[in-house]
């Protein structure tokens, strides 16, 4: 079994994802017929250990030829999000995550019960030269909101993958990126018992032409890409905060990092329609 930075290739989960008929209508709603059909993952994983979490999480995708759609369900006895701004750093309370892995590059989204969006796109520094396919505006670290992910400053990462830093454009949105979610039961209020909380994302493909390379948008049948599906969890015993915050995802990492593009799933695109 070949190692890998934080996870064996035996680790790696693989999901089908279908061509859906119909355009979805993105509101956290997931009683639509589509999301009824969709296959629905496994329960995530510490990111560790790959033992299941103690509180349910599964994801489904779906694509047409507008969108990769992807829905979460959370379950929470007590559904909490305080943080409304965007790109609030929203991991340091309740959030599921999706990574997009691309060529030389990845993409980070995350989202609260709230609906508060954080995103960044991730490019590589050995792949950002002059001259590349990055050398434009709008990841030019010189005019942009970038900060180093795996640099001396940031003590998780620093000198672990073995191919080093990585400029975070921490202003970049996706291109026509929609997102909802819908709390099952309420927000905010410990008096009642909660059933969860579930999200839904419609990711267009016209926003991944970095991503993608020269990979075909949509995808063709069978074209495989590299996906990360994750959600943390804020925990508060006594008034102090358990740290580092519960990471369940999809299959395990390994280590305690999300970003490990070599860590991500393997999604194989289907055009038979589901």
């Amino acid at each position: 079994m070949t190692k890998r930075y934080g996870c064996a290739e035996g680790d790696l989960a693989h999901y089908d994802c279908f061509r859906t008929p119909r355009r979805i209508r993105v509101d956290g709603r997931l009683d639509k017929p589509a999301w009824r059909r969709a296959p629905r993952s496994g329960r995530f994983v510490d990111l560790v250990s790959g033992v299941p979490g103690f509180l349910e999480t599964r994801m489904a995708s779906l694509w047409d030829d507008e969108a990769l759609y992807v829905a979460f369900w959370a379950s929470e006895p007590d559904v909490r999000a305080r943080l409304a701004e965007r790109d609030s750093l929203v991991w340091t309370e309740n959030d599921v995550e999706v990574f997009i892995g691309g060529e030389d590059c990845y993409y980070e989204f995350q989202v609260n019960a709230l609906g508060t969006v954080y995103e960044v796109f991730y490019v590589w520094q050995d792949a950002l030269k002059k001259g590349s396919r990055f050398d434009v505006p709008e990841f030019d670290p010189r005019e942009r909101r970038a900060d180093v992910i795996g640099g001396f400053q940031d003590g998780l990462r620093y000198g672990r993958h073995p191919r080093g830093r990585r400029w975070a454009f921490m202003d970049w949105d996706f291109p026509g990126l929609r997102a909802a979610v819908q709390v099952r039961g309420t927000l905010n209020d410990a008096s009642d018992v909660d059933e969860g909380w579930t999200a839904e994302i419609a990711f267009p493909w016209s926003g991944m032409k970095h991503l993608a390379g020269g990979r075909p948008l949509p995808p063709r049948d069978g074209d495989v890409w590299r996906l990360d599906f994750s959600r943390f969890e804020l925990l508060r015993s006594c008034g102090v905060t358990v740290e580092p915050h519960p990471g369940w995802a999809l299959n395990k990492h390994g280590v305690y990092d999300s970003h490990i593009p070599e860590c991500f799933s393997f999604i194989r695109f289907r055009t038979a329609f589901l």
